[in-house]
């Protein structure tokens, strides 16, 4: 089913701040140079690699301006205006966030088969060779956002997990734009702000659009491998059945600060996998239906609200047998809702109490 969405101008966006990427704490959080030898072509015979020393381990063919060590690209915050040369060929990570870079060409990344990460947030780049990527088949993360693209980039490597391009302005997703993509979990968009009516799975954490136009997006042109998906900050008012039919192993989704009204009946069962959802500062007047069908719902945010009423079985299953994760976070508070007039085992499946938030609402 195709959607025709309408994107509208926007002279407000609400972009989020750049945040640098501490390459330290990314290389430990992700292991990188512990990678299997089958993934990934490794020359060092030291499998007791030191994060510690990772300062004290300079390449001699390191790129002027640049820090190198331990299979890492560290040319942050050098003001370079384009992609450095002769990088190392078993390099794994290339950091080039926050610098003046306008253009990726053909061959700033030739031979750079073993890549898995590439930061190139915080620049100036507003032109990507179409195949600028070519043969890294084995990146994971590719970080663009806080750029100029007015497109999204062509040819993206497969075996991408994570990609990021938000606060760019780029303004429409070409049809098959993650096709092929079967790894992608973790999904930040290419767009600011988006003028709908109800939601779409292929709009993804838009944010601020600087043209009028139309648009037909694919649903299944979003791929089913999400665990995330942001769609903060955005118009959406309705979220109805057919929405995420596609997105079986969904875990994590925002919808927090838009203007949903209604969540239909059943359009939350086909995410049984969900752990946590967002759906704070909307216009919801109940408690979205289906919440007590889930059975790995640990965390719901409700906050800032116009719910009035909380039913007994709004959150927990209606038969004692039935097996659920345990809540460990519930948000109410700032709803009309008048807290000691719920009953009490509507909370029968949270942690503490302590983990049920009430109260605070002003008219």
């Amino acid at each position: 089913m195709k959607l025709l969405l309408l994107l509208t101008l926007l002279t407000l966006c609400h972009a989020k701040p750049y945040t640098p990427i501490n390459v330290m704490d990314f290389i430990k959080d992700h292991d990188i140079m512990q990678q299997d030898a089958g993934d990934f072509d490794d020359d060092d015979d030291d499998d007791g690699d030191d994060y510690d020393n990772y300062d004290d381990n300079f390449i001699s063919d390191c790129p002027e301006g640049c820090r190198c060590s331990k299979k890492v690209l560290q040319c942050s915050d050098q003001g370079l205006t384009k992609v450095p040369k002769n990088i190392p060929a078993n390099t794994l990570l290339v950091d080039l966030q926050n610098n003046d870079i306008t253009e990726i060409k053909e061959d700033d990344f030739k031979g750079l088969d073993n890549l898995y990460a590439l930061f190139l947030l915080n620049n100036q780049i507003s032109k990507i060779h179409p195949k600028a990527f070519r043969n890294m088949n084995k990146l994971k993360i590719l970080h663009l956002s806080y750029n100029l693209l007015t497109q999204m980039p062509e040819n993206l490597p497969t075996s991408i997990q994570s990609l990021r391009l938000h606060d760019n302005k780029i303004s429409r997703l070409p049809k098959g734009a993650f096709r092929g993509m079967q790894d992608l979990n973790v999904l930040g968009s290419a767009f600011k702000f988006v003028d709908v009516t109800r939601l779409s799975s292929s709009k993804l954490n838009v944010k601020c659009v600087n043209l009028l136009m139309f648009i037909n997006l694919n649903p299944t042109d979003l791929p089913s491998s999400l665990t995330e998906l942001h769609l903060d900050y955005n118009k959406i008012a309705k979220i109805e059945s057919e929405d995420f039919l596609r997105l079986k192993r969904l875990q994590r989704l925002w919808l927090d600060f838009n203007q949903i009204k209604n969540v239909e009946n059943g359009s939350l069962a086909a995410i049984s996998k969900v752990r946590e959802i967002h759906l704070d500062n909307n216009k919801l007047k109940k408690v979205p239906p289906g919440l007590n069908t889930l059975k790995y719902l640990q965390v719901v945010y409700l906050h800032a609200n116009s719910i009035g009423y909380v039913g007994v079985n709004d959150f927990c299953p209606l038969r004692t047998r039935v097996k659920k994760s345990l809540y460990t976070r519930i948000s109410l508070y700032a709803n009309p809702v008048k807290y000691w007039e719920i009953q009490p085992p509507t909370f029968r499946c949270v942690s503490s109490h302590n983990s049920v938030q009430l109260g605070n609402h002003r008219k």
